[in-house]
């Protein structure tokens, strides 16, 4: 991992809302990044993992993702629940798009091999790092 990225990985896992939730980068590769949860402290009335918190998981590895390249903000998102959840989550976020200004992420959130939601983050260039030109997939 260059100088660049790990001072993006340090920052987003040192942030005081990655310690509260217990949100953990697991690896970068090629642009991919997996965060881990582990949700024993963050279940709803049901005993399931809140929705909330696997948004977080999905909001933080997209974050994480897009500000490999350089500075980005989120311009939108979106979640789909498919299945509950309990345990260790881990989200891989991957970009499936860009533009001179704008980017797409998808961030699978998954259980063991259970897919449990899908997420869509957007986000938005502040500035671009010269050297981290990639082509879309």
């Amino acid at each position: 991992m260059d100088g660049e990225v790990a001072e993006v990985v340090a920052s987003f896992d040192d942030c005081a809302f990655a310690r509260t939730l217990g949100l953990r980068i697991l690896s970068v590769d090629a642009g991919v990044v997996h965060v881990e949860m582990d949700t024993a402290r963050l279940l709803n009335r049901h005993g399931a993992v809140h929705g909330g918190a696997i948004f977080a998981l999905a909001d933080h590895a997209f974050g994480t993702a897009a500000n490999l390249a350089g500075e980005e903000v989120a311009l939108a998102a979106e979640i789909s629940y498919l299945r509950p959840a309990t345990g260790l989550l881990v989200a891989r976020a991957e970009r499936i798009g860009e533009s001179a200004s704008a980017s797409v992420y998808r961030v699978e959130i998954r259980q063991g091999d259970r897919l449990v939601a899908l997420f869509s983050g957007h986000g938005f260039r502040l500035d671009r790092r010269p050297d981290s030109a990639s082509p879309t997939p």
